[in-house]
Parts: structure tokens; C-alpha cells; sequence
């Protein structure tokens, strides 16, 4: 029997809904499950830092886990570089902390609060003094995509048609199209978060796992057996099937 491989989609700073799929899995896997975060642990929600600590601390302890680089990581990681880094696949008018992004959200979760015309520079040297370092090392380490098989872990997507070695960082964790309308099949079945979705979505060529716990929504778990894929909700496994098995 193939090895499950569960894939968390987004979690956007939420420890408690977090905590419970988490639990869902180890009652469907064991504590010895493999583990996929889909990137994007931060902003929006009211605990970045507790995440990114129980991520951590499960990794230390030797849970099979590995996390991925997704945006909103980048975008913490480039704010707390010595000199604050803008990422340059933002709109010219947003920019990490803006209200949309979420990250004054992360930054008060490590007890770093300020006004709205507060300073760049004060923000800065406050989240500085703040921000265990050890968290960042973490993210700054996070690998683009994780490969299995005939899967293909990553937050974002990929460009269809380029090599996987030769796909830009950017596109893997900012990529929506040409990704989203691509209806071919890839070399792999692509399992992705970054783009919400109602529920988890098996496009035949693509699975989507981000359901928008970032607004307030749940977070989601796809369980893989080579092509074979459930959710994993609170009352055990559901089929989540291609189209075409679906009309089958």
C-alpha cells in the first residue's frame, strides 16, 4: 500500500484551526504521517507566531514535516532583512503591511502593535528586537516545491511547459496564470494552495487545497496515495476525484 502523503493547504496565522487538522491527520495517519505545508503559515490571522512555532517544534521532534516557501512568507522575510526588501510581485500600491496583506497582523503576534502613521523605520527596528531570529533562518530556508513521485507539491504553481529545475521562485510561490487556465496535463499532478476555493478542488491536472482560512474560512487536507486523493474532514476520508472519474 503506497505511503499517504498529506498536503495542509494555506494557514495564514491560524494555530487553532491549524492544531485541529493536525489532529485530524495523526488520528488517520499516526504521529509517523508525511506532512506537506502548502506555504503561507502567516499574515491575516491572529497567531503567525504560534504556527511558525509548532511547525518548527514538530520538525525538531522529528515529525516526517516539511513547509513550504509561500508569498506571504517572502514577504516577512523580506521585511525583516536589515534593510526592508519590497517584493516586487506586489501592486505598486500595496505593500506587506497594508490591511489587505496581513502583515501588522503577524507582527502583533510577536507584541509588535503601532498606529496607522506610524513610521517605516520605527516598525522596523521594533519587529527587529522582536521577531526571534530563529524564526526568520526558518523561513528563509523554506524550499519553492517538494516532488514525490508522480506529485508535485508547491504553493503557488508553475509555468506549464518549463522544466521544473528551470521555474522561477517568484512564479512558484506568486503564480496564478497562465497556471489556473492551463487544462493540459503537467508531467506530475500539481497539489497547490495561494488561490482560495470554496472547497478542495481536483481539476484533473491540478488539485487546489487553500479554502481561504486567511478569511476566516477552514483549512483544508488533501490525503495522496500516488494519484489516488481524499479530503480529510473531521468525519474521516472523502473522495476527491478528477472530472473525468467523476463522470465515470
Amino acid at each position: 500500500m503506497p505511503t499517504p502523503i498529506y498536503a495542509i493547504g494555506d494557514i495564514h496565522g491560524h494555530l487553532d484551526k491549524l492544531q485541529e487538522v493536525l489532529a485530524r491527520i495523526d488520528a488517520d495517519g499516526g504521529k509517523d504521517a508525511r506532512v506537506i505545508f502548502l506555504g503561507d503559515l502567516v499574515d491575516r490571522g491572529p497567531d503567525s507566531c504560534g504556527v511558525i512555532d509548532l511547525v518548527m517544534s514538530g520538525m525538531q521532534e522529528g515529525r516526517n514535516w516539511t513547509a513550504l516557501m509561500g508569498n506571504h512568507d517572502r514577504m516577512f522575510t523580506y521585511f525583516m532583512e536589515p534593510v526592508p526588501r519590497p517584493e516586487l510581485r506586489l501592486r505598486a500600491d500595496l505593500h506587506w503591511l497594508h490591511k489587505r496583506l496581513g502583515g501588522t497582523e503577524t507582527l502583533a503576534s510577536y507584541g509588535v502593535t503601532f498606529p496607522e502613521d506610524e513610521r517605516l523605520g520605527t516598525i522596523h527596528r521594533a519587529a527587529r528586537a522582536k521577531v526571534p531570529e530563529r524564526h526568520i533562518r526558518f523561513l528563509r530556508a523554506l524550499p519553492y516545491y517538494v516532488q514525490e513521485d508522480a506529485l508535485l507539491f508547491v504553493h503557488a504553481g508553475i509555468q506549464p511547459g518549463v522544466a521544473l529545475g528551470l521555474q522561477s521562485p517568484d512564479d512558484l510561490c506568486w503564480l496564478r496564470e497562465p497556471f489556473l487556465l492551463h487544462q493540459d496535463p503537467h508531467p506530475w499532478l500539481v497539489v497547490h494552495g495561494h488561490t482560495p476555493v470554496q472547497t478542495p478542488t481536483h481539476f484533473g491536472n491540478r488539485v487546489a487545497l487553500d479554502t481561504g482560512a486567511g478569511y476566516g474560512q477552514p483549512i483544508s487536507v488533501g490525503v495522496f496515495e500516488e494519484q489516488d486523493c481524499w479530503v480529510l474532514t473531521e468525519n474521516g476520508r472523502e473522495p476527491l476525484m478528477s472530472p473525468s472519474k467523476a463522470r465515470a
